[in-house]
Formats: structure tokens, sequence, C-alpha cells
């Protein structure tokens, strides 16, 4: 099998999973975005994963996103998504490529990622991201739910665009509550900013949960594109 054969089967199998589970959860299959995270995988396959129709791309890296997307860019029609943790002093490079940045933890992380952004002349969208760990101290990264407000008002402020917010179920427990809390925080943030509508949560592992809180985008790498190779 080539290499697009395997992409072309493991992205039907999500997308069976994805059609069902909204089904099971009573919505439409159009209120759920596809995003396939390519991190330790080669320029190759994204330009496959483009060819197969994929239009929403997510990187954990700024060194290695900006190296394998040197060469041309995106594909034509791509979303570019970060999605991993961030460094203020990283965020100027960051905007050069992604046009969504769903990993924001902190006021100081806006103001670089404003200055970039107004830099590079382009529009980013920015997610905040919020620790659903109860105990907190996940190394995930992500703002305390307390902090939410303050951060998507700061957010909204400044030239970039707010999305809405995004989180990682906590390793190793069940991530119906999390994503529960998740949906609440989402749900609050909308009476204040009406615009900030995604909800990015779910993986290979948990997005039928995810689907079931009303997450509008999901984050998929392994399922699709296979074991991670080591990190380089």
């Amino acid at each position: 099998m080539s290499r697009r054969e395997e992409l072309a089967e493991r992205l039907a199998a999500v997308e069976a999973r994805i059609a069902a589970a909204c089904e099971d959860a009573g919505r439409s299959r159009d209120e759920v975005q596809l995003i396939v995270v390519t991190k330790f995988f080669p320029r190759s396959d994204v330009d496959l994963l483009a060819e197969l129709g994929m239009r929403d791309l997510g990187e954990n890296r700024e060194q290695e996103a900006a190296a394998k997307l040197a060469d041309g860019g995106p594909p034509s029609g791509v979303r570019t998504h970060f999605i991993g943790q961030l460094q203020s002093n990283k965020a100027g490079a960051v905007t050069r490529w992604a046009d969504v940045v769903q990993s924001v933890d902190r006021p100081k992380l806006v103001g670089a990622l404003a200055r970039g952004a107004e830099a590079a002349g382009r529009e980013v969208t920015a997610l905040v991201q919020v620790d659903l760990d109860p105990a907190g101290g996940t190394g995930r990264g992500g703002a305390a739910p307390a902090d939410v407000p303050a951060l998507a008002d700061a957010i909204a402020s400044s030239p970039l665009r707010l999305g809405g917010l995004m989180a990682v179920a906590p390793l190793g427990a069940d991530p119906e509550p999390a994503f529960a809390r998740l949906a609440a925080l989402a749900e609050a943030l909308r009476a204040d900013h009406p615009e900030a509508s995604w909800i990015s949560a779910g993986m290979s592992g948990d997005l039928e949960a995810a689907v079931r809180h009303g997450a509008t985008h999901l984050r998929v790498g392994t399922a699709i594109l296979g074991d991670r190779p080591s990190h380089r």
C-alpha cells in the first residue's frame, strides 16, 4: 500500500468515527472540523493530506513547522494551526506561517503574537488554552479557568481575532468531566464574546467524548498518520 493509500484509508476511518459521534450526539457533521496534526511527519505527508482534501493542518513546534513550510509555504487552501506550548520569543516567528494559534495561556503571549501578526501583515486567530486538570501542574500548558475571561478580553482588544477555547483532557483521566467543564467555560465566554465559537478539544483517543460535549474542532494525529517517529 502506498503512503497516499494508507493516509486515505486512515482518514476514512477517522471520518467514520466523527460521523458516528455526531449522529450519537444529535449534531450535524458540518459542525465539527478535523485538524490533522502533522508533528514529526515530513512535508510529503502534508502535501498528500492536502491532495486528499484536508484543509486544516496542525503543528506543535515552531522550528520544525517553519522548516517544513519553508519550501513554498503551506499547500494552497490549507489553514495552519500552531497547537503546542509557545515561548514568547518564538511568537513572532509563528505568526509568519500560522493562521491560528491555539495555545495562548498568558497575557505576555498575547502581546508578542499581536506584534508578530502586525509585523507580518497577517490576520491570526488566537484561542485561549485552558488547563482542565483540577490539580493543575500537568505540564501541558493552559490558563486556569478563572483566568480565561481576562485573557479572552486581552485577545479581543488586540489585533488578534479571538476564536474561542482549546484544551487537552488530563492524562489518564476520564475525558468526559473535563470536556464538560470546557463546554461550560465556552458557554460563559460566548456570553461576553459571541464570536468566540470555537471549542478545540479531542484527539485520536477521545474525539467521541469531545463531540458529545460540543467540540467544534478535533486535533487528530496518530489515528491518521500512524505512530509518531522518534523525537528529532
